[in-house]
């Protein structure tokens, strides 16, 4: 990705703070927000078994569902337990010829994923010994892991607290 100029990030800079200025309100000011959270994200694979291999077997998320998509017949439609009642959802779409996708406007950047600080340390060593790439500790991150779904989905992988990010809580406790 290419890096603004000294300008460029002084300009994007003030743009942020204005933003914030405008639109960001002191935890004790904001009102309750009207979701009760993320059902489910619904994600799209090209082999349903290595997302199972991959989501359950190696990353420890419990597939939790397995059914036909009610809305494409010859489709599956299955869930993971990310716990505190969220799933990751996924759909395969036989015969579409769907193509990779690639990081655009509208697209899924990431999905972080809190993890204990316990799992996090062992999730990394599996990784580590598996040979399964990832980068995050070695950019300074130490709370976060990036790796790759076997269909080139970003996953984070963070040992913070749901809520907590940048080193503090986001809902103002």
């Amino acid at each position: 990705m290419p890096q603004p100029t000294e300008d460029e990030a002084a300009q994007l800079a003030a743009h942020r703070a204005e933003l914030r200025d405008r639109y960001l309100k002191p935890a004790a000011e904001r009102p309750a927000s009207t979701a009760r959270g993320i059902h489910h994200a619904a994600l799209i694979c090209s082999d349903p078994e290595r997302t199972i291999e991959f989501y359950q077997g190696l990353l420890g998320f419990p597939l939790i569902e397995l059914v036909e998509n009610r809305d494409y017949p010859g489709s599956s439609h299955f869930f993971f337990d990310l716990g505190n009642s969220t799933l990751l959802g996924f759909f395969d779409f036989p015969g579409l010829g769907l193509q990779p996708g690639q990081e655009s406007l509208g697209s899924v950047q990431h999905i972080a994923i809190s993890v204990a600080p316990e799992q996090h340390a062992m999730l990394r060593a599996r990784l580590d010994e598996r040979g399964i790439p990832y980068v995050g500790p070695d950019r300074g991150i130490e709370e976060s892991l990036y790796l790759r779904d076997p269909d080139d989905i970003q996953i984070e992988l963070l040992s913070d607290d749901l809520m907590y990010f940048g080193g503090e809580w986001l809902d103002g406790r």
